[in-house]
């Protein structure tokens, strides 16, 4: 697959698929970006903490602070303890809000 048509699907995923947090997963807000694809951010407890961007996600999708992601924990990490598993757009917070899962 070249490069352009991942972009597309990863877009399309991102703007088409409303995905609900399972219960492992968290609604965490972007504090900053630390370089290296590792982003720091607060969950609504107010813990901060590392996550890293998976591969697909990489020189597709922008994350800028502010932004809020559903994250996925790991358990190997001491610094970095999650991954993002999706990016939420107002579209998705809105669903969101809907299903009371805000």
């Amino acid at each position: 697959m070249t490069e352009a048509t991942k972009k597309k699907h990863v877009a399309r995923e991102l703007n088409d698929f409303y995905h609900l947090p399972d219960p492992g997963e968290q609604i965490v807000q972007v504090l900053r970006g630390c370089g290296n694809n590792l982003h720091e951010v607060r969950t609504c407890n107010g813990e901060q903490y590392l996550v890293s961007m998976p591969t697909k996600f990489r020189r597709s999708v922008w994350i800028k602070r502010g932004d809020y992601l559903i994250v996925t924990p790991i358990e190997e990490g001491n610094k970095v303890r999650a991954e993002i598993h999706s990016i939420l757009l107002k579209d998705h917070i809105r669903y969101l809000k809907q299903q009371n899962k805000w």
